[in-house]
């Protein structure tokens, strides 16, 4: 399937509900597992989140997660924890070339039972729950935040909670705040110091209800299109000013890029601001925040902006190598000195972008999603449309509403 988009003119308004974060939702989940059932609001729609709900129900000897990187993450502490049960846990082939090694090997330290059943590092995996006993570890901090949130979860259910020492530079940050923050939700006392985490026992009175925050990812595409509007006045529904969500930054980066943010209640308007003059390059590191990347490196292309992105370690082992893809579009639409490494993504600005063309999406939804918002200023073609159900299915849905054309 190809969608075919384009717009009749460059002035975006209209009003937007984006479902609930997927980050926060999938950590959610995993801790109502561990500990007590308490009521999640605004779940998110995506697939990833919907795999996991079957996954946690699931009576399989097999769970097959397919693309859901944070449900192998977040699943395989989950389910080394759990006294005689045993389960093979695997996913699509893109997830079996994934690397899972740091993770197995910390919990092999903390004493879990796990073997890999086909190529080592790798899975699909054979795990054989059992109570764990041990509860100091230490890992690399360099390669996934969700290994670690993974084993500060794990900590609830261990006898006087987990230690952990991250080694390295700590990537994602913010998401292993996130995950501190939620499990403060529901009463366990968090230490983040550092290079230093301890999950410890809980505390204080636990939430019977919480509501999950509208995904300031997936509203990262509406600044896109806004900053590549003539005009816009776009409303999001249930975002917050005081967010947990390391992506909520998207608002300040885009404000240099003409777009601002007016913070309401429980909702947020974001305005095309006519009179920035726009940076003639933009560089930034985004090891904090690597899901932006594909975003921010389309708007600078489209505006026409010198970018040089860093801090993007982790996207080469993402849904597809996203710098390789990124780089392998961009030159399809006439950026011919798109420069790459293992950790960044470099290109020159005022380039002048063909178009038609036809966006491969290399089964990774944010490449459909951050490659959409370019059918303001030229007409573009999405090949694989549905793989934007991973994180952000009514996103179509909300294009038309905008006034995009989809055929």
């Amino acid at each position: 399937m190809i969608y075919h988009l384009s717009t009749k003119n460059n002035n975006i308004k209209g009003s937007i509900e984006i479902g609930g974060s997927k980050s926060e939702s999938n950590r959610l989940l995993i801790l109502r597992a561990y500990t007590y059932d308490f009521k999640i609001e605004n779940l998110s729609e995506s697939d990833d989140t919907k795999i996991l709900i079957d996954a946690l129900i699931s009576n399989d000897e097999i769970i097959d997660i397919h693309h859901a990187g944070t449900a192998m993450r977040f699943l395989l502490s989950y389910f080394v924890s759990k006294p005689n049960s045993e389960v093979i846990l695997t996913g699509s082939d893109r997830m079996k070339s994934r690397p899972i090694r740091v993770l197995v090997n910390a919990l092999r330290d903390l004493g879990a039972n796990i073997e890999y059943k086909n190529k080592d590092g790798y899975p699909p995996l054979k795990i054989i729950g059992k109570k764990i006993l041990k509860n100091e570890v230490s890992l690399p901090a360099d390669i996934s935040s969700q290994y670690v949130s993974s084993l500060m979860m794990l900590g609830l259910i261990i006898e006087n909670g987990i230690k952990l020492k991250l080694e390295g530079i700590i990537t994602s940050k913010p998401y292993i705040l996130m995950t501190k923050e939620l499990i403060q939700k529901i009463g366990y006392n968090v230490t983040v110091d550092q290079n230093y985490i301890q999950v410890s026992d809980i505390n204080k009175s636990s939430e019977k209800t919480i509501i999950v925050e509208s995904d300031w990812s997936s509203a990262s595409y509406f600044y896109s299109i806004a900053a590549f509007s003539h005009d816009a006045e776009i409303t999001l529904k249930s975002f917050n000013r005081d967010s947990i969500q390391g992506d909520s930054i998207v608002s300040k980066i885009y404000k240099k890029l003409g777009v601002d943010t007016i913070y309401m209640e429980d909702y947020i308007i974001i305005k095309k601001n006519k009179n920035v003059d726009l940076p003639k390059k933009v560089k930034l590191d985004l090891s904090d925040i690597p899901d932006l990347a594909q975003t921010i490196a389309v708007s600078c292309l489209g505006l026409g902006i010198e970018c040089e992105l860093t801090g993007l370690r982790t996207l080469k082992i993402k849904e597809t190598d996203r710098l390789e893809a990124l780089k392998k579009e961009f030159n399809k639409l006439g950026a011919n000195q798109v420069k790459t490494s293992n950790n960044s993504i470099y290109f020159k600005g005022d380039q002048q972008l063909n178009k038609n063309i036809k966006i491969s999406t290399y089964k990774d939804h944010r490449m459909a999603l951050s490659f959409a918002t370019l059918a303001v200023i030229i007409d573009i073609s999405i090949e694989s449309p549905n793989v934007v159900s991973k994180s952000f299915p009514s996103f179509w849905k909300n294009l038309k509403t905008l006034g995009f054309e989809i055929n």
